[in-house]
């Protein structure tokens, strides 16, 4: 069977690949992710995840590393070093660590922290319970769905995800992190716990029982829809099928439908500003994402996906 000789030129020639062959040469079943190796191997990378290939005329990078390069009839193709890479699954480890490192050692200062801080905020905040007094209902409940929440976030990161990449660029953990690690974990832990805080004063045990219900329903709900499109990728495939069921006759991404519900009873639980800015904020980005799947969905499989109108809540969003 003939081989495969494969052009090579600079994505970026400001930054351009050192020692970047003219051509490779490859077999004639070579994958995507063939040609990184080889490529990283010639140039000097230890690491061929660094090595992003690009389509000549879009200028797009070649998302599915199993494609046959043959079949895709490229003669020629655009490189880039994409710089130090971090596993996707090690990035998302990561950003789900801070709440679950920063909720417990608010709850261990507390005793120290609050009664240091108060002075500042007594014109704006209410009167607080006794700052040595225990955590109220309300404040175990919102600890014990944090916790929960981002425990099985954990879980289906390590257990249950396939993802499309292998990497991406290590800065990205820190851009990634910052929102889950500032905001569902340092400013929603301090206010959380602080006795003059809206979760502290808290006493409606209807609306609590809601909150309970909404955030078991959508966690579970979130986790099955999770397991079931794991079973439509194949392992290290980048493969797309069009989903059915769980949810997904009704809105493009129903994991983003019941992820809102159960911060929607996480909300009501903890009575949080902060709760509930962290998830209107996480919302816009789920949109975003929700969008672009549709858009993909329609391009790759057209008449034979149901076009949705909405990508994560009926009749909103």
């Amino acid at each position: 069977m003939a081989g495969l000789t494969i052009k090579l030129a600079q994505r970026s020639p400001k930054q351009p690949v050192k020692r970047l062959p003219a051509s490779i040469d490859l077999s004639a079943t070579a994958t995507v992710e063939d040609a990184k190796a080889a490529i990283a191997k010639k140039v000097g990378l230890s690491d061929h995840n660094r090595v992003g290939l690009f389509d000549p005329a879009t200028k797009k990078t070649l998302k599915d590393r199993k494609a046959v390069l043959s079949t895709l009839s490229y003669s020629e193709l655009l490189v880039k070093d994409l710089g130090p890479q971090l596993g996707w699954r090690t990035v998302f480890v990561i950003e789900y660590l801070g709440p679950l490192l920063f909720h417990p050692l608010f709850l261990a200062v507390r005793g120290y922290l609050y009664p240091a801080v108060y002075p500042y905020l007594k014109d704006h905040v209410p009167e607080p319970n006794a700052f040595d007094g225990p955590l109220s209902w309300n404040q175990k409940l919102t600890f014990a769905c944090i916790i929960a929440h981002f425990l099985k976030r954990e879980y289906e990161t390590v257990f249950v995800h396939k993802f499309s990449a292998s990497t991406m660029p290590v800065w990205n953990v820190f851009r990634n992190s910052f929102f889950y690690w500032a905001v569902a974990g340092v400013q929603a832990g301090l206010e959380v716990y602080a006795p003059f805080s809206w979760t502290a004063k808290a006493d409606n045990p209807a609306i609590d029982a809601l909150g309970l219900a909404l955030f078991l329903f959508g966690e579970i709900a979130n986790l099955r829809v999770h397991a079931y499109l794991s079973t439509l990728r194949s392992p290290g495939g980048t493969e797309r099928q069009i989903p059915h069921g769980h949810g997904f006759e009704i809105v493009t991404c129903p994991n983003y439908m019941f992820e809102v519900i159960a911060w929607i009873g996480m909300i009501l639980v903890s009575r949080s500003p902060s709760v509930a800015f962290f998830i209107t904020i996480g919302s816009m980005y789920m949109f975003s994402w929700g969008k672009g799947k549709e858009r993909a969905y329609r391009k790759e499989f057209g008449d034979k996906y149901k076009n949705k109108r909405f990508v994560m809540l009926p009749g909103l969003l």
